[in-house]
């Protein structure tokens, strides 16, 4: 097949993208696919300039934004790339690439895509209308509020409690608030421009996270992070974390949690991939954080290590992933006819 993946892209997880969309590019290509890559904000890469992303470390920090970016200057100028593929196989994390924008001018174009549509990636993006499906369907979420004022969250929210861009993803921004003095600075730091800040009550326990593959789920991973919190740096580097697959937890709580996983897929409309993040409390009851619908495939990410657990080498889970798109591609056209 012709495949154009889109990698890097304008937000602060870019680095992330670029590794993410080199890995999937070069194990497409080795399933015998024909692969360009495209990078919305510059352009279409070499073989070579995807090569050097393979080898390069992810910064302990997350990048800036390109600030160049403008009007999809990548996308307009390779057209034809994208016009002549069979599908388009988005690997980009955050911003306009994972909150329903790509998505919408892919469609726009006519131009079929692995991952979810715009409005599943629209919905999944807002952890704030994340929250309110869950809540509205009966799914434990920790409590939280989207607040202007420091006495708007103390009046809502005990400490300890997490801060965090309503619409971020990668844990960048993510901020353990212990006290006042602390979320005195969240509220400090916060930029004009930037995206609302999210407040949510910490639940302390065990890190788990379900990946969801078309209609059914992968190992579930747990994830023990060396710093307090599962951040940036953790994610993206080997020695910060130890990820378990499959996690060590009762069949009875793995089966229960993969079935949640699978019930927030399906509320956000998300389809072919999502990894869905879960705290395990105490008590044995599993609150779900959040839902990605563009997770990391870096040789160091959560994905990629629940598929490999599942028996799937990398180059397979990627073309498994085509195959669910161009699946649902040939559904649609069969439906016309």
């Amino acid at each position: 097949m012709k495949v154009v993946v889109l990698l890097g892209g304008e937000s602060k997880e870019r680095d992330v993208s670029l590794a993410s969309g080199a890995q999937v590019a070069e194990g497409l290509r080795a399933m015998g696919h024909d692969v360009v890559s495209v990078d919305p904000a510059c352009g279409l890469l070499e073989v070579s300039q995807e090569k050097s992303h393979l080898r390069d470390s992810i910064p302990r920090i997350p990048a800036s934004e390109v600030e160049d970016f403008s009007s999809f200057q990548g996308l307009l100028q390779n057209l034809e790339e994208l016009n002549k593929a069979d599908i388009v196989f988005p690997v980009l994390h955050g911003g306009m690439g994972e909150n329903g924008t790509i998505q919408a001018v892919l469609d726009l174009l006519e131009v079929p895509y692995v991952g979810s549509d715009m409005l599943g990636c629209a919905l999944a993006m807002n952890k704030d209308l994340t929250k309110r499906l869950l809540r509205a369907a009966d799914i434990s979420t920790p409590d939280w509020i989207l607040a202007s004022t420091v006495e708007e969250v103390i009046e809502t929210l005990d400490f300890p409690l997490i801060c965090k861009p309503v619409d971020g993803g990668s844990s960048v921004g993510l901020t353990l608030v212990t006290n006042k003095e602390s979320l005195d600075h969240c509220f400090s730091s916060a930029k004009v421009g930037d995206p609302p800040l999210m407040y949510e009550n910490f639940i302390s326990g065990r890190e788990l996270t379900v990946g969801v593959v078309g209609k059914g789920t992968l190992p579930i991973g747990e994830i023990i992070s060396k710093h307090e919190l599962f951040d940036f740096e953790c994610k993206y580097r080997p020695e910060m974390a130890d990820e378990i697959f499959p996690a060590a937890i009762e069949e009875q709580t793995a089966s229960a949690v993969s079935k949640i996983a699978l019930e927030v897929h399906d509320l956000l409309g998300l389809r072919d991939l999502s990894r869905i993040d879960f705290i395990l409390d105490g008590q044995g009851i599993p609150w779900c954080l959040e839902a990605n619908t563009l997770p990391g495939m870096t040789t160091n990410s959560l994905l990629p290590k629940a598929a490999e657990a599942a028996g799937f080498s990398f180059q397979v889970f990627c073309e498994k992933l085509l195959k669910l798109a161009e699946k649902r591609v040939l559904r649609n056209m069969d439906s016309i006819d």
